[in-house]
């Protein structure tokens, strides 16, 4: 069986790290399930957490009045799911719901904080790569508004 920093080592999000700034981090995290079906997240709940996806697909969601809800984005094995536990009032900004069965490893958005504040370093390369992450957000909805709008451009 694997161990658990090797899990986070060949994570494409964490893979280039240094085996120390790993170390350093992977005690915010821990093993994680979800049933196919299930809720991951809910739209204004508490973001104390994000996903690295082992297995398994989920699916991100945004309610539209009138529209009911929206697929903004999929995700899966090679992802990475949640960055508001970054960024205050740390609340989940979408509904997220597993499409399969899920394995993730999910890491606790205080402990990791804290450790960001304690080195700097480690800090910096966490939030560059969470930046791109925003980004491939914020065009996924971005075109989800376009489709949804669409038919009403004159």
């Amino acid at each position: 069986m694997k161990q658990f920093l090797d899990l986070l080592a060949e994570h494409s999000f964490f893979r280039d790290l240094p085996r120390e700034d790993l170390e350093f981090i992977a005690t915010c995290g821990r093993n994680v399930a979800f049933k196919a079906g299930t809720p991951i997240a809910r739209e204004g709940d508490p973001a104390d957490a994000f996903y690295v996806i082992r297995k398994g697909r989920a699916a991100i969601e945004m309610y539209a009045p009138g529209r009911g809800s929206l697929r903004v984005q999929t995700v899966g094995e090679g992802d990475i799911l949640g960055w508001s536990w970054l960024i205050p009032p740390h609340r989940w900004v979408f509904d997220v719901r597993a499409l399969q069965d899920v394995r993730a490893i999910a890491m606790d958005g205080r402990c990791l904080r804290d450790k960001c504040d304690a080195n700097h370093e480690v800090g910096f390369q966490l939030m560059r790569r969470f930046a791109q992450i925003l980004t491939r957000r914020l065009e996924a909805t971005r075109i989800q508004l376009l489709d949804l709008y669409s038919d009403k451009v004159v």
